[in-house]
């Protein structure tokens, strides 16, 4: 696009406050500064992750001010960070066209296309970090204002990966949930105690409640807990920093009952939990897993696999190359697991796999299971898991169980069979590159879990189809093809025939991108 043809203004999706959302037709279009550029949106994916942030607004942890590396003047030269009370433009799986670059801005050219990394890492806020779609406005409008101070890492990276124009915009956007999936699986744990960090022994035979208490909460990267007491335990866990590891040494000891235990936070929060029931401390560090990934035999059950991040993992793990495994796909709905068998059965077929889906509920297998996925944010799945985890099995919870909520699991369980709880959220760079190459290279099509498409008139109601489970896979918005309401992908065949004719056993495609742009009449 000319620089001389962009609008002064645009369609937007904007959320003004918690569970507000509305489509402004006359959202400003700014014009880049010296250090900015300016980013058409090609296409935005719908994410669970957005339901987050339209409930809690800003109190999301996302959502507020920038306090570490950047400084508030030059965060106040960029017009797209609008932290906490300020309306901000959801969606964060995205491919960008540049249009307009600042005088200042180096290595980004107008016309280059980029799938756009999320996820600031370094920009720290008081409970998490930056974000693209939270803090800074996102991909749910037509235009996109990006800070070449804000988008580089310290170490000089761009959060802007190069993206081929051979690949549907559709395939790109998806890497990014795609890659956060990938980061789960590929995750490296730390073993061992952090070298002259903040850590503790707590023994529960001389530890008392009062000592544990006055500690600060969070204050801890390590704690050794001797024993098995589990009042003491309880009080412990709050002690632990994000990123904080406990080593349990039961001592051939045992709780004797469930032990309140801060399952939320192992997703956000990244705390880990090992442990031994001997007297050995290096056996408890020594059960944590080398990696985190499936492996040759194994037996894994997704739990919520119907849904679209479920979906993902399904996928990903039929086409990983991974030899022997059976891999159980649970699903409340008969019609999502009827949708995603048509797309999981040939997969697992070709690789000489089995898969296995069943209804949650009427037939559930009880294991065991080597690996555990946990794609519902539902903490007694996690008690579940413990109870059906094979010995040495990793237990994902990949959903967002809040940060909050604790529930009573039986570590005297998980620590016999020396299972291991992993939790991440978002990916990194390196693991959207893992998953665009897949997809460059066609052993990967992120197109299998779109589900539905529309223009910005239909995000809307795709996002509450997100929040309330009815579209059994991805939405993709398309912000140029205006009019475009919400359309399941087997609606095609009777709403846009010329756009339908193009799917492959039902499956979105890059010639049906391109004829669904040409229907709307708007450059590709």
């Amino acid at each position: 696009m000319n620089a001389r043809l962009i609008p002064n203004t645009q369609r937007a999706v904007q959320l003004t406050g918690p569970d507000c959302l509305r489509l402004n037709k006359e959202k400003p279009v700014p014009r880049p500064g010296p250090y900015q550029v300016l980013a058409r949106i090609e296409v935005t994916g719908l994410c669970f992750s957005d339901l987050k942030l339209l409930k809690q607004f800003n109190a999301h942890p996302r959502k507020s001010d920038v306090i570490a590396h950047l400084d508030a003047n030059t965060l106040a030269e960029v017009p797209s960070y609008v932290p906490n009370d300020q309306p901000t433009i959801p969606g964060h799986e995205t491919v960008v066209r540049i249009v307009e670059t600042g005088d200042q801005v180096s290595g980004i050219q107008p016309g280059e296309r980029y799938l756009v990394q999320t996820d600031y890492r370094w920009l720290k806020t008081a409970q998490s970090n930056a974000a693209f779609g939270y803090n800074f406005e996102g991909a749910l409008q037509e235009f996109v204002l990006l800070d070449q101070r804000v988008i580089t890492s310290p170490d000089g990276d761009s959060m802007l990966i190069p993206a081929s124009d051979h690949l549907a915009a559709s395939s790109v956007a998806l890497v990014e949930p795609w890659a956060c999936v990938e980061d789960s699986y590929v995750v490296q744990e730390r073993r061992a105690p952090l070298p002259n960090r903040r850590s503790t022994t707590i023994h529960s035979s001389r530890t008392t409640l009062s000592e544990v208490r006055a500690l600060p909460d969070e204050s801890l990267d390590d704690i050794l807990f001797l024993g098995a007491n589990p009042d003491l335990l309880e009080a412990v866990f709050p002690k632990l920093a994000a990123g904080g590891l406990i080593n349990i040494v039961q001592q051939e000891q045992r709780f004797g009952r469930d032990v309140q235990t801060p399952v939320g936070r192992i997703h956000y929060g990244g705390i880990r939990i090992t442990g031994t029931p001997d007297c050995i401390t290096d056996d408890g560090y020594a059960a944590i897993p080398r990696r985190c990934d499936i492996s040759v035999g194994d037996t894994i059950n997704v739990i919520g696999a119907a849904g679209p991040m479920g979906t993902m993992h399904v996928i990903r793990n039929l086409c990983q190359g991974v030899l022997g495994i059976t891999l159980y796909a649970g699903d409340m709905s008969e019609a999502r697991l009827s949708q995603l068998a048509k797309l999981a059965q040939p997969l697992a077929d070709s690789h000489n796999l089995k898969f296995i889906p069943y209804q949650a509920g009427e037939n559930a297998p009880d294991g065991p299971f080597n690996y555990i996925a946990l794609m519902v944010p539902a903490a007694a799945l996690v008690e579940q898991a413990v109870q059906q985890a094979a010995p040495r099995a990793v237990i994902n919870i990949f959903a967002g169980i809040p940060a909050e909520v604790t529930h009573p699991i039986d570590l005297d369980t998980y620590i016999e069979k020396q299972a291991y709880f992993i939790g991440t959220s978002g990916s990194t760079i390196e693991d959207m590159k893992i998953v665009l190459r897949k997809v460059t290279e066609e052993t990967l099509d992120t197109n299998l879990s779109v589900a539905a498409i529309s223009g910005l008139e239909g995000a809307v109601d795709g996002i509450r189809a997100v929040e309330s489970q009815a579209i059994p896979g991805k939405i993709i918005v398309y912000p140029t093809c205006r009019g475009l309401p919400l359309t399941r992908l087997e609606e095609l065949a009777e709403k846009l025939p010329v756009v339908g004719e193009k799917l492959v056993n039902g499956v979105w495609t890059r010639e049906a991108e391109a004829e669904l742009l040409r229907t709307f009449n708007h450059e590709d």
